[in-house]
């Protein structure tokens, strides 16, 4: 998949319209500092701890607007789908702030 500017910013942009979104009175942007959720390699947001049903469903909600976006993405431009996604989780990964949860091969980390 070609690296575009327009690619990047759509990329960007799907990160940042759930970023703020509150779903079940918790915001992306508290369950990230609170360390329930952080960003996977594969564009989607996974659940650091397994045990709280709020952090699952938020996750469940900003995964499911990411994956139509990805997915019109991929249409849009006739690529994989598994492509736009690796490239979303890179950028995603890249621009987690400090003290926020990644998964890696070991497991999640703050970064």
């Amino acid at each position: 998949m070609k690296k575009s500017p327009a690619r990047w910013f759509v990329i960007s942009a799907i990160f940042w319209s759930t970023a703020f979104g509150a779903a079940f009175g918790l915001s992306l942007e508290e369950a990230k500092t609170k360390g329930l959720v952080g960003e996977k390699p594969n564009g989607y947001l996974g659940v650091v701890n397994p045990g709280s049903r709020e952090a699952q469903s938020l996750a469940d909600e900003v995964n499911e607007k990411r994956r139509k976006a990805y997915q019109d993405i991929a249409a849009r431009n006739k690529t994989q789908l598994e492509a736009v996604e690796a490239l979303a989780g890179e950028k995603a990964i890249q621009n987690t702030k400090s003290g926020h949860f990644v998964e890696g091969s070991g497991g999640w980390t703050k970064k």
